[in-house]
């Protein structure tokens, strides 16, 4: 009892650690199973039979492709556009010294710390003001302000631990100022604004809230699935829900992989 005992404390953090990581997994472990449910009446909550039928027809269910797509496109502009100019707020608020830097960098931190619903109710009051029509660009610029704040967050931390002797040894050897930041600066800040990107991605790609007060008559796919839920839920959503955490794993292990190639190469 006592050797138990002791391994308990040596490992707790690691078990605690185990178990939160299960907790957070479980539910989409439940979804990848219920996947292969077979479906039957409006809701699918209940397991009846293994069956691939909607792995074999995801776009099955009318309009669940269209929004798929609609809400991928969205989230991959709101992307392009947050990490561009999130990567160059990030390299301001670190690199440059200007009037009124500190209000700017507080600034940042107002969407991240505000609730999501008084951004959505803020943004649409601004679109209504502008007399602008609410729809996909309407969202798109919503999802690009809402992404920005955790795009800057990311790359501003990944710049800050940059060591500067770097660039200075780059201007040493003669290079020029865009020369030193494509081969120098670019690639040392790269895992900051990767990360930054797909944070912004994810984000955009399940919000609802935000979307929900600016998209008019837009169904994106957050939007199709809770609408999908009043009516009765296709099977298909977990198809499309289990495709996306397997992308999204895949993603992440082979960004691990990588590194660690690169780390065990240096």
């Amino acid at each position: 009892m006592k050797r138990a005992g002791d391994w308990l404390r040596r490992n707790a953090v690691v078990l605690a650690g185990l178990a939160t990581l299960g907790y957070l997994i479980l539910p989409n472990v439940v979804v990848m199973v219920f996947s292969f449910n077979k479906p039957a009446g409006r809701f699918n909550y209940t397991w009846r039979e293994f069956s691939t039928d909607a792995w074999r027809d995801p776009c099955g269910v009318a309009d669940l492709c269209g929004s798929l797509t609609l809400s991928l496109r969205i989230a991959f502009f709101a992307t392009l556009g947050a990490t561009v100019l999130g990567t160059m707020i990030a390299f301001a608020l670190v690199r440059y010294r200007f009037r009124a830097r500190g209000a700017v960098n507080s600034l940042i931190f107002l969407p991240m710390a505000m609730p999501e619903v008084v951004m959505a109710a803020s943004l649409l009051t601004l679109f209504l003001n502008l007399g602008a029509e609410l729809g996909p660009m309407t969202v798109l610029i919503a999802h690009t302000m809402f992404a920005l704040s955790f795009v800057v967050v990311a790359v501003k931390a990944r710049v800050l631990s940059m060591d500067p002797r770097l660039e200075e040894a780059a201007r040493d050897l003669y290079a020029g100022p865009v020369q030193t930041f494509l081969r120098v600066t670019l690639p040392i800040a790269a895992p900051g604004i990767a990360a930054g990107a797909l944070l912004a991605f994810a984000l955009s790609f399940d919000d609802f809230i935000i979307t929900n007060f600016n998209s008019g008559n837009t169904v994106t796919f957050p939007m199709f699935v809770w609408g999908s839920a009043q009516r009765g839920t296709p099977v298909q959503i977990n198809v499309i829900g289990t495709a996306m955490f397997v992308i999204a794993v895949l993603i992440v292990v082979v960004g691990q992989f990588v590194a660690a190639r690169r780390r065990k190469s240096g």
